[in-house]
């Protein structure tokens, strides 16, 4: 049994990790709350595309974009994976990774070839463990994603779909339900759905100037890139409350750990006290 010494050095190595995971969790409590906010502020525009989008894509023009026409046979796999540049958010990168590794699994079973494009410092890690071919990267976003930063690998991506390298994008973030609950989610980006796009209330149809590709091109350009952005903004909420939590439960498990380690030190310290004065009576009773 360890003396009382070591023990009081592993209360106080304890005591000060428990400072250090109490003060995260005050910090990712009052990041999650900007973040939050950030995701619902981001929501009205990207709603309010999608509905461009979907009469757009039932309207008839005489130019179709390779951003809604579906391709007829999927032989490469173009993949976006949204993570986080930091850890210690319990298993919010896990999940995702996971969901990634058995879709990727399975497009190669079926002879699909996959790019990768990795938002965060764990994606990229993890797509290298993988030995993904990855075109493009975004790291140290932030806590706070902008669109600047990450427009240069979205970029890359559409490019390649518009010059036939992919047949279809796929998109792996982390959704925020709630502050206790955070679903990883893998959504076809390319090419858009019925299912994103949902059906428009009506039928409109559009005169285009100056003419249907510039229009269609910097539409659906900018509603591809509000859907990431989106997802972006999702993550990082995820993140922040995938924290709170993480290290509130680290924090409890300390105290926890704390009183357990206290107990057994006052029992070592009474049973060398007993043992002193047994000592001594016995002692002063051979005196």
């Amino acid at each position: 049994m360890p003396g009382t010494k070591e023990i009081r050095m592993k209360i106080r190595s304890v005591q000060n990790t428990r400072k250090i995971t109490k003060a995260m969790e005050m910090v990712a409590a009052s990041k999650m709350r900007k973040a939050q906010e950030r995701m619902r502020t981001a929501r009205p525009y990207a709603e309010k595309i999608r509905n461009v989008v979907a009469h757009i894509s039932h309207a008839n023009p005489e130019y179709r974009h390779p951003f809604i026409v579906e391709r007829e046979t999927i032989k490469r796999v173009g993949i976006i994976v949204i993570a986080t540049d930091k850890g210690l958010c319990g298993g919010l990168n896990t999940n995702v990774f996971r969901l990634v590794h058995a879709r990727m699994k399975q497009w190669e079973s079926e002879g699909e070839e996959i790019d990768a494009c990795s938002i965060g410092i764990k994606a990229v890690s993890f797509l290298q463990r993988m030995g993904a071919n990855v075109v493009s990267q975004v790291t140290r976003m932030g806590d706070k994603p902008h669109m600047e930063k990450i427009i240069g690998a979205i970029k890359v991506i559409l490019d390649n779909y518009t010059r036939d390298r992919f047949d279809r994008v796929m998109l792996f973030y982390t959704k925020f339900i709630n502050t206790m609950k955070q679903e990883p989610v893998m959504e076809q980006l390319l090419p858009l759905s019925g299912e994103r796009l949902g059906a428009p209330i009506g039928s409109w149809d559009y005169l285009y100037e100056p003419d249907a590709r510039e229009v269609l091109d910097q539409v659906l350009t900018r509603y591809i890139e509000s859907i990431i952005f989106q997802a972006a903004a999702e993550n990082v909420a995820s993140e922040q409350s995938a924290r709170m939590v993480a290290m509130k439960s680290a924090s409890d498990n300390a105290a926890t750990v704390i009183d357990e380690l206290t107990l057994i030190y006052n029992k070592n310290r009474q049973a060398a006290i007993t043992k002193e004065i047994a000592e001594i009576v016995g002692g002063a009773a051979a005196v």
